[in-house]
């Protein structure tokens, strides 16, 4: 078999950090050079904030990233910053503004041509309970999730360890998955969170073998695979062995400004399709 590598846009697009920063147009074009098959979108300025994106702009991206033989492998809000965007909320006002802007989101892979939204689960805050604050973000990806079916866009859950306190593990991730009653809704994870918790990123891929649609390559302090401690041939192994058919994903480089995003893009990819050579 031969895996599918896509390339996220917030080491282009100054998020966290503020540089270095291209527009969508050029993150594609760059992207595509790589040789990548898809591109990741980040759903933050300056690159694909929904309300910021007309529709003739939408059509011009769609077209764009099918001019340079790729697809919109994923689409992923921006949490943390001003609006919060946290399901969880301890703030019903945030709640309810958290789920109406998933579904522009949703609207935006729509346009995009993409058939996946990632869905983080939120923050639990201080002095809130835990079964409240899971409550909470269930309620919000059941409404996010029937939204997403009609439009035939697929919700994956991501464990996120390294920044919150709610959906951490695979199993919880796995829970929540079942708990939203919704086919369309799968699961996902992000080597880089793995590391956080000290666990073996391949065990990730054979536990969430029967829902597991989409994974997020980064190694230690989002370096690329191959600069860091993850053991790469076996989650490339691990994700042969179950057939995986989703998305390689690298999100990589944002840390910090000290990054050349081309040359990790470039390093990135050749080093997993040189490990993807020598697997049995």
């Amino acid at each position: 078999m031969s895996f599918k590598y896509s390339f996220n846009t917030w080491c282009y697009g100054s998020f966290p950090v503020w540089v270095p920063s291209y527009s969508l147009e050029e993150t594609v074009r760059r992207i595509a050079r790589a040789g990548y098959d898809a591109v990741e979108i980040g759903c933050a300025a300056p690159h694909a904030w929904p309300a910021h994106l007309s529709k003739a702009h939408r059509a011009d991206l769609r077209k764009l990233i099918a001019d340079v033989g790729m697809v919109a492998s994923s689409l992923l809000p921006a949490p943390g910053g001003g609006p919060g965007n946290n399901p969880a909320s301890l703030l019903a006002e945030e709640r309810t503004a958290t789920i109406a802007h998933y579904k522009e989101v949703v609207d935006l892979a729509h346009d995009l041509g993409s058939k996946r939204v990632l869905y983080i689960a939120g923050w639990r805050s201080f002095g809130v309970d835990a079964a409240q604050a899971r409550d909470w973000s269930l309620a919000a990806l059941k409404d996010i999730a029937k939204y997403a079916a009609d439009k035939g866009i697929t919700i994956s859950i991501e464990p996120t360890s390294a920044d919150s306190n709610l959906i951490d593990t695979a199993a919880q991730a796995l829970s929540l998955r079942a708990d939203s009653g919704y086919e369309n809704v799968k699961v996902m994870f992000d080597t880089y969170h793995a590391l956080y918790r000290n666990e073996v990123s391949s065990d990730y891929v054979y536990e969430m073998a029967p829902h597991l649609d989409h994974i997020h390559c980064a190694d230690i302090d989002r370096k690329a695979p191959g600069d860091g401690v993850v053991d790469w041939y076996g989650v490339l192994q691990a994700a042969k062995d179950i057939d995986f058919k989703g998305y390689l994903t690298m999100e990589i480089a944002f840390a910090a400004r000290r990054v050349e995003p081309d040359f990790c893009a470039r390093k990135a990819l050749t080093y997993l399709k040189n490990i993807e050579q020598q697997l049995k």
